[in-house]
């Protein structure tokens, strides 16, 4: 471990403008006295971009991650972009469960903490480490294929089985702690957690669940079936779906939108609370309702508030 401080920074490099924000937040960073790291690929994606001799300047004094500079030796992870930067900075510090604090450069951000012109301020709370740090439940997946399992991963927001082929639907079976509760023919199912009810599982008609409620939630994909209603279920719980042998295609499992797994007739995907949350780096105190009535730019006009004592 380093007496140094070492803060990674994650970023979407096929913007130009989050490159500027990384240049940036770099170069802010070392007037802090606090090394500024970056992946391999990122490094070099910013160093070909940096144009101004501050810029140079700041690029030269980064670390690369792994090579200079382990992941453990992390105290922080900045990152410039939206919600899919995120989870991608999130997959590199799972073992290390490093905070991330998301600056919002994408379109609605649910999981991002401030807004671009909120970067400096962001920086100097970072370096000051003026922020708190909440945990949001992940998810434990494994794909079991003759009583084996072949395949392990994780989620934040969700696991999806979908079908592999458009004209095909996918038929299975889906199990809420070990026990079945329908078959039916569908596009797939999200099992996701709430931090995801405001991602694919809401696109999909499932309910925004509130961040500090522990919750699983299933959410069922355009299914052929009297019984296939949202299901919100117990963080202890487990919750697995079956592609039957009778489904005429093939399935694939996505989490997150970035790892996936093909799914044969017969695969079995499990889905349960992991023991290893992700920790994000909160520099406000507000509601969620606040958050979602930001995000959504939903209409409160003509609210009073409550009755004064």
């Amino acid at each position: 471990m380093t007496d140094s401080r070492r803060i990674l920074v994650v970023v979407h490099t096929g913007r130009a403008e989050a490159v500027t924000a990384a240049l940036e937040t770099c170069e802010q960073l070392l007037s802090f006295g606090i090394i500024p790291v970056m992946t391999a690929d990122e490094l070099v994606d910013c160093r070909s971009k940096s144009t101004t001799p501050a810029h140079l300047a700041a690029i030269n004094s980064v670390l690369e991650l792994a090579s200079d500079c382990p992941v453990e030796d992390l105290e922080l992870v900045m990152v410039l972009g939206g919600d899919g930067t995120i989870l991608k900075a999130a997959e590199i510090v799972r073992e290390a469960q490093t905070p991330l604090m998301g600056i919002n450069l994408g379109h609605v951000g649910f999981l991002a903490e401030s807004e671009r012109d909120g970067l400096r301020d962001a920086v100097a709370r970072a370096a000051k480490r003026d922020y708190l740090v909440k945990e949001r439940l992940t998810l434990d997946v494994s794909v079991v294929v003759d009583s084996k399992v072949v395949y392990r991963t994780w989620a934040l927001n969700e696991a999806t089985v979908e079908k592999s082929a458009r004209e095909r639907m996918l038929e299975v079976v889906v199990e809420v702690d070990h026990r079945p509760l329908s078959s039916f023919g569908c596009d797939g199912i999200v099992m996701s957690t709430p931090t995801g009810s405001t991602a694919y599982a809401f696109s999909a008609g499932g309910p925004v669940v509130w961040p500090s409620v522990q919750a699983l939630l299933m959410v069922p994909l355009s299914a052929h079936a009297l019984f296939a209603r949202p299901l919100v279920i117990n963080p202890d719980s487990s919750m697995a779906v079956e592609v039957l042998q009778r489904s005429a295609g093939h399935g694939v499992l996505w989490c997150d939108g970035r790892r996936t797994f093909e799914l044969a007739p017969g695969s079995r995907v499990e889905v349960k609370k992991s023991e290893k949350p992700v920790r994000l780096a909160r520099l406000h105190q507000g509601p969620f309702t606040d958050r979602l009535v930001r995000k959504f730019a939903l209409p409160v006009d003509g609210w009073r508030g409550p009755a004064s004592a």
